[in-house]
């Protein structure tokens, strides 16, 4: 059987990847492949329980490396329970989420290292990487803006940060894009959403024709 394709969409606060994946979800239906998709922190139910621990609004004592491992620990649960059997079944799993978001939240904004944090998730993640990391990329004075205005969405410890703590961590991205450019397709998440959303859909179409999923 064909291995399955890892699809991670990565960004900042506010950035738009929840509401493009939704989109996204209508798109690979109408492509008649199969697929999950998933989030991190979470995704099962050992992996959500941590969540709410590294995102409890009330857990603002939580230590840099205390959250970097808790993250780890989510991650390796997620993995061995839903992402690596979706993936040996042959089925696309596009997560919300995945190792670059340590990489720039803790190895750069949080100033533990992105190298540290690596070796933390490479014994995690035990060699599996995304075979694609969409980068939703954009100013956080605008991710934090749409965030005040969705009175809908999850209020977490991370949106506590300061405005500083968010330009650490786009530059962090940033970083990243410049170290994995073969992993890592930017996306300009301040056009308007009509238009990430079609840049979505061309790049991952053209993944899965790559890799003969589709003609």
């Amino acid at each position: 059987m064909k291995k399955g394709l890892f699809i991670v969409f990565e960004g900042p606060e506010g950035s738009g990847k929840t509401t493009v994946a939704g989109e996204i979800e209508k798109f690979l239906n109408e492509l008649g492949v199969d697929f999950i998709t998933t989030r991190e922190p979470g995704g099962i139910a050992i992996s959500e329980q941590i969540r709410e621990v590294i995102l409890n609004t009330n857990n603002t004592k939580m230590d840099g490396r205390t959250e970097a491992l808790l993250y780890a620990a989510a991650r390796r649960q997620h993995l061995v329970e839903k992402v690596i059997p979706a993936l040996e079944e042959g089925k696309i799993v596009l997560c919300d989420r995945f190792v670059f978001s340590s990489l720039a939240y803790q190895g750069f904004a949080r100033g533990l290292g992105m190298d540290e944090v690596m070796c933390i998730n490479e014994f995690a993640i035990d060699g599996y990487m995304p075979d694609i990391n969409i980068l939703f990329d954009l100013a956080p004075e605008v991710g934090l803006e749409r965030i005040d205005k969705n009175k809908n969405r999850e209020v977490n410890r991370l949106d506590l940060e300061h405005v500083d703590f968010h330009n650490k961590v786009r530059e962090g991205y940033l970083k990243l894009l410049e170290k994995y450019p073969q992993s890592i397709y930017r996306l300009d998440a301040e056009r308007s959403l009509n238009d990430v959303i079609l840049n979505a859909k061309v790049v991952i179409e053209d993944l899965l024709k790559k890799n003969d999923f589709i003609k």
